[in-house]
């Protein structure tokens, strides 16, 4: 026959009544000598505390961080796919960068440099004699410095026919050098100017133009440096006035 295995009844108010006498009149200044139960329960609370805190001051920062970091994964992965691209195209880039910089070199070119102005004056005046035009007025003012660049302001007043000065104006345009003519004042010699634009075409005599010609040189490198100085120390000034 098999044997009927006994099951120790176990009486629940009684174990409850003991845990609860393990936690009467204990001592804080010597939990060493606590029973098992409160010890127990103690070092839970304090892991719990432990564990708390750590959260608290080291995990929720890091959260912040790992959010930060999440927020900027759309912008890396947009700035990948452009330098992906630049990458694909980067022989391409490579070819237009040199035609830039070729198409740079060409427009440097037409500006003259400190040494080839003299030179550009003298073709504006040979452009005026070859159109048989007579100078009453040739007079170049004060340069006034840019960035990268000079302009030389030119006061010019010519006298011929209409036609020889509309064709001066042409070659100033056509010269090598970037010339450009400003404030044109056209008006007929000895006449009145009544009639407009088709009595000045059409008028026999000589008519006189007034404008200002405009040219540009680029800058030498001490140049260069020295606004460069200058634009510099004066940012600092106002900087300072501030």
């Amino acid at each position: 026959m098999a044997k009927k295995i006994t099951i120790p009844k176990v009486d629940l108010n009684q174990a409850f009544a003991e845990l609860q006498s393990q936690f009467q009149d204990l001592d804080p200044k010597e939990p060493g000598q606590w029973p098992l139960a409160p010890k127990v329960m103690a070092c839970a609370a304090a892991t719990a505390g432990a564990v708390a805190l750590c959260w608290t001051l080291v995990l929720t920062g890091e959260a912040d961080i790992l959010e930060a970091e999440h927020n900027r994964e759309p912008v890396l992965k947009s700035q990948y796919r452009d330098k992906l691209g630049q990458a694909v195209n980067l022989g391409e880039l490579r070819k237009q960068k040199l035609q830039v910089q070729e198409y740079v070199t060409q427009l440097e070119r037409q500006l003259p440099g400190k040494a080839e102005m003299d030179a550009l004056l003298s073709d504006i005046n040979q452009a005026g004699l070859g159109r048989s035009l007579q100078f009453e007025l040739f007079r170049p003012g004060s340069v006034a410095v840019k960035d990268y660049y000079a302009e030389l302001p030119i006061s010019i007043k010519v006298t011929g026919q209409y036609h020889d000065v509309g064709a001066f104006a042409a070659d100033v345009a056509s010269l090598s050098r970037i010339v450009t003519l400003h404030g044109l004042n056209l008006s007929m010699q000895g006449a009145s100017a009544g009639g407009g634009g088709a009595a000045l075409r059409d008028s026999g005599g000589a008519l006189s133009m007034e404008a200002t010609a405009r040219t540009y040189r680029y800058l030498d490198p001490a140049e260069v440096e020295a606004q460069r100085k200058a634009t510099a120390k004066g940012g600092d000034a106002q900087g300072a006035r501030k």
